[in-house]
């Protein structure tokens, strides 16, 4: 083989020689040494041709990329995509799970209030007790000078009970007055016993005080009596009370009472008559 044919069979397969560099360098060594026999000066151009070989393999694979480090497969992308996406996911499925949880917990306390509540109905009948003022007298019922007025009311009240199952207790701490276009007259107490079941009970309330009324009210006082013939009143009422059902007692709570009363007139020298009574009632927890 001469150094021509060499030079074409090289030239012909430049990638061959690429992909097969150990073997090409034995080749080349066997070659170098049946030349330097014949040709001597042959030798500078295998050098040469063997400096091509060595640098080809750098020019074709770069040492910043690691072509021997796999690439991550499709599968292994999608999981690790996953994975960043499952953080939030689970977090946000936590706070859902903990506010279904707090939603259900306050339905299931509604219906067990609903349904306590309903089987206390239906076992005990619960109704309103009914209050009524029958009788009122004055006592006392004085003008200063000075436009003050000292008032002393007696005052006839019934108290119905009309329940089969429910007692009630009323307590101390109870507050009654007597107003007049606003302005408080005088103030008293409810008594303090126990009323029992379809009980009817009748209480004697007295209420005193004094106040400034002023000479306005006080000519508008008495121009009514006069054109009229009658007196507007309001009697306000609140009494703690504690229900009684069966054996059970309950918290305490208030009654709101508050009745408008019409008499003829305010003299404690005349004879006071009641024309009408009205009372409203409210519970106060």
């Amino acid at each position: 083989m001469n150094k021509k044919n060499y030079q074409r069979n090289f030239e012909g397969r430049p990638n061959a020689i690429c992909n097969t560099t150990k073997s090409s360098l034995e080749t080349h060594e066997a070659f170098s040494r049946q030349t330097s026999l014949h040709n001597p000066s042959s030798l500078h151009a295998v050098d040469f041709i063997l400096g091509l070989e060595m640098a080809e393999p750098h020019r074709i694979h770069p040492a910043a990329v690691d072509v021997e480090s796999p690439l991550p497969s499709p599968s292994q992308a999608a999981k690790s995509g996953e994975n960043d996406q499952q953080q939030p996911k689970s977090s946000r499925s936590r706070c859902c799970r903990c506010l279904c949880c707090t939603v259900l917990t306050l339905v299931v306390l509604i219906i067990a209030i609903g349904a306590t509540v309903g089987i206390l109905y239906l076992v005990f009948r619960p109704k309103i007790p009914k209050y009524s003022v029958d009788r009122l007298t004055l006592s006392n019922f004085t003008v200063d000078d000075d436009t003050t007025i000292s008032a002393t009311f007696n005052l006839t009240v019934t108290a119905r009970n009309p329940n089969r199952r429910i007692g009630i207790y009323y307590g101390h701490g109870s507050h009654l007055s007597a107003w007049y276009n606003g302005t408080r007259l005088c103030t008293g107490a409810f008594p303090v016993f126990y009323q029992g079941h379809r009980n009817t009970t009748v209480v004697s309330l007295l209420l005193a005080g004094e106040t400034q009324l002023g000479s306005g009210l006080l000519q508008e006082l008495q121009q009514q009596q006069q054109q009229t013939g009658t007196v507007l009143l309001d009697f306000r009422g609140s009494v703690p009370v504690r229900v009684k059902l069966g054996r059970l007692k309950l918290p305490k709570v208030r009654f709101k009472v508050r009745c408008n009363i019409v008499v003829n007139s305010l003299s404690s020298s005349n004879s006071i008559s009641l024309r009408s009574s009205h009372c409203k009632f409210k519970l106060k927890l």
